[in-house]
């Protein structure tokens, strides 16, 4: 894990703090390592200090444990904490097949809040104690001692593996979803308010949100280092918690399930792709070429679909109207803010397009796989961006 410094009066001193802490903990370890510890509370917080930034993936579990423990001895929905850990507001109606049907409201905001931490935990412990032995093994004996290349590595894997998950989940929801097969766009519109929803649409809405959430946190704390599409990447979190925010509030979630869905599956190919091209995979060229390929027909080919949809069969199918006492949102003002927003979206995605179409040329015509977008990360000047504990070889941040 890594981050940038940025040259203002605060963050130096920020850095002397995190020195300070640095000195601290060493001295710390010796003792410990010594065995010269003397219990007390002073040096009970400087081992949880060292602790918390040997291991960033401590405190999100630690606060998790307190909302289990809470709910263990009563497991019941009357528990306070029930609505951390699973999905709120059953409603009396029953789906299709007699499943239990949910509503929505402000107590969601527990379930994103506990699902937030969740992958928060997640994604510092995949990280740190599972892929980066991994690494160690996969990465080529030139770069296994070259941090940036290792961060990006790490990064890379994980995301892989979340959507390795939450793209197939995704498609399998739409396929439990009536009339959403394939990408099959009128119920977009038809179905509007999309406010009840089973418990797996729920639960797979909620915890797309709240890794959303999880990702803006990682880039409003530059915890991943600024590639050279830093504004470009911004924007897209920003349009896409957008969306996610919106399509909830204002029950258009059906047509945030087919976007979700373009926008995995494609960044599996994506973050596969550079885990292949990191380790010196003999298939790194023709896994492009199928990512490539993936990338057009989902972020292009479909959601310039969904985007055409809006502009031509919102207005047309079903009701257009506006009613916040029903409520009804399918009106003017919504076809313009999705529209805008997928419009938005869908300029970064062609951008995107582009850079990976250099990198294309570049391998064809020059022999070459780079990602042109973090084409000036590597080199010395970036091994010191993260840091490596001396006991435990974790990844930990840079003091």
């Amino acid at each position: 894990m890594h981050r940038i410094a940025l040259e203002t009066p605060a963050n130096h001193d920020f850095i002397s703090q995190r020195q300070a802490s640095k000195t601290r903990r060493r001295k710390l370890s010796k003792q410990r390592h010594d065995g010269q510890m003397i219990p007390g509370p002073e040096n009970f917080m400087l081992w949880y200090k060292e602790l918390s930034y040997r291991h960033t993936w401590v405190n999100p579990l630690l606060a998790m444990l307190v909302i289990i423990g809470c709910y263990l001895p009563n497991p019941t929905p009357s528990n306070w904490a029930h609505e951390f850990i699973f999905v709120a507001y059953p409603i009396q109606e029953k789906g299709p097949e007699g499943e239990t049907l949910y509503s929505k409201g402000l107590r969601d905001g527990k379930f994103l809040f506990f699902y937030t931490l969740f992958f928060t935990f997640t994604r510092e412990f995949i990280m740190q104690q599972l892929l980066y032995p991994l690494s160690q093994k996969l990465l080529p004996k030139a770069t296994r001692r070259n941090k940036a290349t290792i961060a990006r590595f790490l990064e890379q894997a994980y995301t892989a593996i979340y959507f390795a998950v939450f793209g197939p989940f995704g498609l399998y929801v739409m396929t439990k979803t009536p009339g959403l097969w394939f990408f099959n766009t009128t119920p977009y519109w038809s179905s509007h308010p999309n406010i009840i929803h089973n418990a797996m649409f729920k639960a797979y809405y909620l915890l797309q949100w709240s890794y959303w959430l999880q990702q803006a946190i990682v880039l409003i704390l530059m915890l991943e280092k600024p590639r050279k599409d830093f504004k470009e990447l911004v924007i897209h979190h920003v349009v896409t918690v957008a969306l996610i925010t919106l399509s909830w509030r204002f029950h258009f979630t059906y047509i945030g399930l087919a976007v979700f869905i373009t926008h995995d599956i494609s960044d599996f190919f994506l973050a596969t792709s550079k885990v292949f091209n990191y380790i010196d995979s003999p298939i790194t060229g023709p896994y492009f070429v199928v990512f490539v390929g993936s990338w057009i027909y989902l972020r292009h080919y479909h959601n310039l679909w969904i985007l055409w949809s809006v502009f031509t069969e919102l207005e047309h199918v079903g009701e257009y109207r506006l009613d916040w006492d029903e409520p009804f949102y399918k009106c003017w003002i919504a076809k313009a803010v999705i529209g805008t927003l997928l419009s938005a979206l869908q300029l970064v995605n062609i951008f995107w397009l582009y850079c990976v179409l250099r990198v294309a040329y570049r391998y064809v015509f020059k022999a070459e796989l780079a990602d042109v977008r973090s084409e000036d990360e590597g080199g010395e000047g970036d091994e010191d961006d993260v840091g490596f504990d001396d006991d435990t070889k974790t990844p930990v941040l840079e003091e």
